[in-house]
C-alpha cells in the first residue's frame, strides 16, 4: 500500500505481514562458480516480508527514482527496504529529508559536520548545514532489484 509523501522521487510502501505470501525456498545455496547438482524438491517456504524485516512496525519499502547511488548497487527502479528504528551511523545508507525533498545517500559524519554522499561521480556531495531543514528518515537495510 503506497504511503503518500509530498515532493519526492521515492514511492513508499508498507510491508503486509498478514498477506500469507510465502514462496518456496530451496534449502540449498546456489553456486556462483561451478554448477551444483539440481534439487528435485523445495523444502521450505519463505515470506520475504518477514525475512527482510527486522522491526515490522518501522519498516517500509521505497522505490528509487534516479541514478545518484549506482556505484552502491542502487539503481533507478530498485526497491529499498528501510528501517526507521535503526540508528544513523557513518557510512550507512539513509533516506533523508532535506529542505522538503527525500533523497537516498550515504552518510559521512565528520567533526561538527554531516555530508550526504552520492555513489555516482556525476553527483556532488551535499553538506548539511544549520540552514537546512533536515532529518534522517530511515536506514536502508536491503536492495531488491529486477535483473531482467
Amino acid at each position: 500500500m503506497p504511503v503518500d509523501k509530498n515532493k519526492t522521487n521515492l514511492t513508499f510502501y508498507t510491508p503486509n505481514h498478514e498477506a500469507g505470501t510465502a514462496l518456496p525456498l530451496v534449502n540449498h545455496s546456489v553456486s556462483a562458480g561451478f554448477p551444483s547438482p539440481a534439487l528435485d524438491f523445495m523444502e521450505y517456504k519463505i515470506d520475504l516480508n518477514q525475512h527482510l524485516t527486522r522491526n515490522a512496525l518501522s519498516t517500509f519499502y521505497i522505490k528509487v527514482a534516479g541514478s545518484s547511488m549506482t556505484d552502491a548497487g542502487i539503481d533507478d527502479g530498485d526497491l529499498l527496504v528501510v528501517d526507521r528504528s535503526l540508528e544513523p551511523a557513518d557510512r550507512r545508507i539513509a533516506i533523508c529529508l532535506i529542505d522538503g525533498e527525500f533523497t537516498v545517500k550515504r552518510l559521512k559524519l565528520e567533526t561538527d559536520c554531516l555530508y550526504l554522499i552520492p555513489e555516482n561521480p556525476a553527483y556532488h556531495p551535499i553538506k548539511v548545514t544549520e540552514e537546512n531543514q533536515f532529518i534522517i528518515w530511515a536506514i536502508v537495510t536491503y536492495v531488491v532489484k529486477k535483473i531482467v
